[in-house]
């Protein structure tokens, strides 16, 4: 289930997301009402969308930095009298705090390239469209080069 964000075609991850936190959707119904937070069509869905994109790349980072750490160290700090949450603590996560900025990166430049999802886009000018459909638009204008940088 993690993963299915990277095989799907984004459009499809966008669909579901739009049925789960719609207005009418199990989940963007209990945050509307609960919260007052609206997630289709708004900057928070947006946001959504691209965390999602990118959650299974940092998943997948975490789950290696932990493969990595070295199991006697554990079976040596368990003898030195260390306890279990002890050793998690000090071991793993100093471990892994090094590493894991790795599987954050590298979820970040998912989400930039990600960030617009066609689904979950932002309005503009009474029209849904996402961003790199915006700035193709821009520069195919004679003087639409300015108000695609900017």
């Amino acid at each position: 289930m993690v993963h299915l964000p990277l095989v799907l075609p984004p459009v499809v991850v966008g669909y579901f997301l739009l049925l789960l936190f719609g207005r009418r959707g199990p989940i963007g119904g209990l945050l509307e009402e609960w919260f007052g937070v609206v997630v289709a069509f708004r900057w928070t869905g947006a946001a959504l969308a691209a965390g999602i994109m990118g959650f299974p790349l940092m998943v997948r980072a975490v789950r290696l930095s932990f493969e990595t750490i070295d199991r006697r160290l554990e079976a040596a700090a368990s003898t030195l009298g260390a306890g279990r949450i002890g050793v998690f603590s000090y071991r793993h996560l100093a471990a892994r705090a090094a590493r894991d900025h790795h599987g954050v990166l590298l979820s970040f430049a998912r989400s930039l390239g990600e960030f617009v999802r066609p689904s979950l886009s932002f309005p503009h000018s009474g029209e849904t469209r996402t961003l790199p459909l915006a700035i193709y638009t821009f520069t195919q204008t004679p003087t639409g080069d300015e108000a695609a940088c900017g």
